[in-house]
């Protein structure tokens, strides 16, 4: 089952990226007394997530920073590397990224999509949400394109 607004963020321990390489994160602390905007994308370099999901949080992270969100965190089933060089190369210093290599969190989140059938395995589909000290006030889940989950959208409902 999807989570859904009023739903708590399941704690698992995923990756990012630490001055050393790949660290240990757990979802839970990430979230606990705090107010993190997350986005999730199918996957790092793909066009979608490179040409239009990504580019609209970096435009627009400083508005949606100053609605009082703590912290804008993007995920992927990628590993840390991968989303390493995707953060530099999108100029995403702002944000945390969140490796979920092996679809764990997505899985917890109920957001896991099969994309076998395009040789990427599982992934997660495309959404964002809102959550304060963990709980989901928002979520947008984009079936095509990027809509509910775009920066616009989640603005439109801080």
């Amino acid at each position: 089952m999807t989570i859904s607004q009023g739903d708590k963020i399941p704690d698992v321990t995923i990756k990012t990226n630490g001055p050393e390489g790949p660290q240990d994160i757990s979802t839970g602390e990430l979230f606990a007394g705090k107010q993190v905007v997350l986005f999730a994308v199918p996957g790092a370099f793909t066009p979608g997530c490179s040409n239009t999901h990504m580019p609209g949080f970096v435009v627009n992270a400083d508005k949606i920073l100053a609605k009082g969100v703590d912290t804008i965190a993007c995920m992927a089933v990628n590993d840390a590397f991968v989303l390493d060089a995707w953060q530099k190369a999108q100029n995403a210093e702002a944000f945390t990224m969140l490796a979920d290599g092996n679809a764990e969190f997505a899985r917890a989140l109920g957001t896991e999509m099969d994309a076998s059938g395009g040789g990427m395995g599982i992934r997660s589909r495309r959404f964002a949400l809102i959550a304060n000290d963990g709980v989901v006030e928002y979520i947008g889940i984009d079936a095509k394109g990027v809509d509910k989950s775009s920066a616009d959208s989640v603005l439109a409902q801080l």
